[in-house]
């Protein structure tokens, strides 16, 4: 009969090693399952998906090991498998990372082990990815609306855009055609409340614009495969990367003493920039917040705003820029806290010549927005000024 500790003790010595330490699938830190029918060790959200596969696999702390398993696990291991499973990646193919959604789990997991996808055999990429067109049907939220409907997505290489209908028909154009340098796609299940949720980010001129789509199956991660072929191999990167920090705030206006308005903020630690939405599926931006650093004037701290009114939060915090002070509440100490973390990331991090020109652009484009609102604000006053006087004469008379 099997030593229950000993058989323990041997598997938790196994996964200090280096190449274990890690999810194989994930890369999360100490992992506490392994699938003995592949000799791996995985973190718990990926043994859910190799337990949907019939992957056949156990806690190491809790579960009973026979000896014959043991040493199955001793002799493999996640280093050997990956030489087999991971031959040949194609370089445009998504790894989950450990805060990925399961559908990149349940993707990359079934491609790798289920399918066999990478072990060489296989001509990559596949026939169908290499046409550099592809279109079909998703179902994406209306810009007002919470109703999804059904429109066709056309992607071209030639022309290196993706376009979307409102319509299916192609009379009246496109109603969008958005280039893919100016593109990013993030998945999101839980925000968009479906399993194969997608959030493609675009410019609309000095505008930043969300549409939000699902496919009723994972034809969305296939699309979005073929979305990446279609790509440079040097802007995948840039298409395909993950928010920050996301979450609700309170926010008041520039001179602090206006009520506390709650806001959607979205965290893009790449282009250095805090935007804020008014609820969380909106498609167009109220307005973005550049991060530079804190040797070009730029801080985040923690405070208790003296003149705040309107706020229902109490943690607060502030961004100092070199044009104005922003301050913020959250609704709770672990919020505040992680919203500190994350901006001060972004402050640590060197500027690019690409940040500058970006700041430039959208200074530039808040100057003339500013510019013309406060036109229209001089207008409105003259229009109400000369009516009253209408008024006036008219009741003299």
């Amino acid at each position: 009969m099997a030593n229950r500790e000993r058989n323990k003790k041997i598997l938790l010595e196994l996964v200090k090693q280096p190449d274990n330490s890690r999810c194989a699938d994930c890369g999360a830190p100490e992992p506490d399952w392994a699938s003995y029918k592949l000799g791996i060790f995985v973190c718990l959200n990926c043994s859910g998906v190799h337990r949907s596969l019939s992957s056949h696999v156990k806690s190491i702390r809790l579960d009973f090991w026979e000896d014959k398993l043991v040493e199955f696990m001793k002799s493999n291991g996640n280093a050997s498998a990956q030489v087999y499973y991971e031959t040949a990646v194609p370089p445009y193919y998504y790894r989950p990372q450990q805060q990925d959604c399961n559908v990149l789990r349940e993707q990359w997991i079934r491609a790798k082990y289920e399918r066999k996808e990478f072990i060489g055999e296989t001509k990559y990429p596949p026939l169908p990815y290499t046409t550099g067109f592809y279109e079909g049907m998703l179902w994406k939220k209306g810009k007002e609306s919470t109703q999804f409907l059904k429109r066709k997505f056309v992607l071209s290489e030639r022309e290196f855009t993706l376009s979307y209908y409102n319509k299916e028909d192609e009379s009246k154009g496109p109603k969008a055609v958005i280039s893919i340098k100016d593109l990013n796609a993030t998945f999101q299940p839980e925000k968009i409340g479906h399993p194969h949720g997608l959030q493609i980010t675009y410019q609309d001129g000095n505008r930043t614009r969300n549409l939000y789509v699902y496919h009723e199956t994972s034809q969305v991660r296939l699309s979005f495969n073929r979305f990446t072929v279609i790509c440079l191999h040097q802007l995948v990167p840039m298409i395909t990367r993950n928010y920050l920090k996301e979450g609700y705030m309170e926010k008041t206006g520039p001179t602090q003493t206006e009520s506390f308005k709650k806001r959607w903020f979205i965290l893009d630690s790449q282009n250095r920039k805090l935007f804020y939405f008014k609820g969380q599926l909106d498609a167009e931006e109220l307005g973005a917040i550049f991060i530079g650093t804190e040797s070009k004037g730029y801080s985040v701290k923690e405070c208790v705003p003296t003149n705040a009114r309107g706020n229902k939060w109490k943690c607060g915090l502030t961004v100092e820029t070199p044009e104005r002070r922003f301050v913020f509440m959250c609704e709770q100490e672990r919020e505040q806290r992680e919203w500190l973390e994350a901006l001060k990331k972004v402050l640590s991090r060197p500027m690019s010549p690409q940040d500058y020109t970006s700041k430039r652009r959208r200074t530039a484009s808040r100057g003339l927005h500013e510019t013309i609102k406060a036109g229209l604000s001089v207008l409105e006053s003259k229009r109400q000024h000369e009516e009253g006087r209408e008024d006036t004469s008219c009741r003299g008379a």
